[in-house]
């Protein structure tokens, strides 16, 4: 997941490095801008949950962000906006678990000889489950404010448009992960249907789950859920799944 909008893209950097590495240190400015984009987001989010979208506008999320109206249009285009980067955080933080699960699991099995992705349906579960399940107060009050913007997108094509936009974007950035984890041997177009299937995962969970006043941990959890998700969305795909046969659907 990424931030949104054409007045943040400015900010967007193309990175050269190979997928899987180390991504560059932000700089100072950066990570204030950074910063200031996620209070007005928690700002935002709050609001929506309380007022829902209609019920808010620019300027009440500029006061509680405690920014200026003319800040808020220099990073976001609309109030819906507003919310993409505390949307897109948990994208952040599930790819990077993704890099550091598949990497300790590729090197427990160093030297031994694997087919393309071996270790990647365990890594996208793990991961997975991981970055759902919440470590600490903090983690708990951000699936909470997950939920309420998901109902209140349901009233808002809006803000709807902007979760859509997020999971796509965040799709894109996943398979240059996936790509670099399964290995030069892998097809493509599996690494591809393998980011599209864990991004769903995650996405569909976390609407189920919206819809319902389910805990954030245990039974009817995002993490239960998206891991259901990914293991019935995985099951055709030879990448995720070896016994899946590599024949063609028109061939004998």
């Amino acid at each position: 997941m990424c931030t949104v909008g054409s007045r943040r893209r400015t900010l967007r950097t193309v990175s050269t490095k190979p997928a899987g590495a180390t991504p560059p240190t932000p700089t100072l400015t950066e990570r204030r801008k950074a910063a200031t984009q996620l209070d007005i987001a928690r700002a935002a989010a709050e609001l929506f949950t309380e007022h829902g979208p209609d019920g808010t506008t620019a300027e009440d999320i500029a006061l509680r962000a405690g920014v200026a109206l003319r800040t808020f249009y220099r990073y976001f285009r609309s109030k819906q906006d507003a919310v993409a980067p505390l949307l897109a955080g948990g994208g952040d933080r599930w790819r990077a678990l993704l890099a550091a699960t598949a990497t300790t699991a590729a090197g427990a099995a160093a030297g031994a000889a694997s087919e393309p992705g071996a270790g990647l349906p365990d890594a996208l579960e793990r991961s997975i489950a991981a970055s759902l399940t919440p470590a600490d107060a903090a983690a708990e009050e951000g699936l909470r404010w997950t939920r309420g913007l998901l109902r209140a997108a349901a009233e808002d094509p809006a803000l709807r448009a902007v979760w859509y936009r997020v999971n796509q974007e965040s799709e894109e950035r996943l398979r240059e992960v996936v790509a670099g984890l399964a290995g030069p041997g892998a097809d493509p177009l599996e690494v591809r249907l393998a980011a599209a299937a864990a991004t769903d995962a995650i996405r569909i969970a976390l609407e189920s789950w919206a819809e319902t006043d389910a805990p954030v941990r245990g039974e009817g959890a995002p993490a239960e859920l998206a891991v259901r998700c990914l293991r019935e969305l995985m099951g055709g795909m030879r990448l995720l799944n070896p016994d899946v046969s590599g024949g063609s659907a028109t061939g004998p």
